[in-house]
């Protein structure tokens, strides 16, 4: 297991107007600026459990939700139908916040 870094600045994976505790899926970006630099994940009910992955991986990521690839996992979700609540750029500027945008850091 990867000792996860106890200085990490946690980004919250919730829109703006989110209260409440979630649970939310909150991002850390480890050391580094390169492809192999780590990138945390963690639920906020369970903050303990952290998954670590690097950032070529987490980048690809990234760019698959945006291009809608795993928009099969959302269908028939209440609330969820065909982008509803997702506006024009809104995607690419979800992708900002990820990568530290102070605005939803925890």
């Amino acid at each position: 297991m990867t000792d996860v870094p106890a200085d990490l600045t946690w980004v919250r994976a919730a829109p703006p107007e989110a209260t409440g505790p979630g649970p939310w899926i909150e991002i850390a970006f480890g050391e580094g600026d390169d492809e192999e630099a780590p990138v945390y994940l963690r639920e906020t009910s369970d903050p303990d459990n952290v998954v670590t992955t690097n950032r070529r991986k987490w980048d690809a990521f990234v760019l698959g939700v945006q291009a809608g690839e795993f928009d099969h996992f959302v269908e028939g979700v209440e609330g969820v139908e065909d982008g509803e609540g997702v506006e024009d750029g809104e995607r690419a500027e979800g992708s900002a916040q990820a990568h530290g945008d102070p605005a939803n850091t925890v």
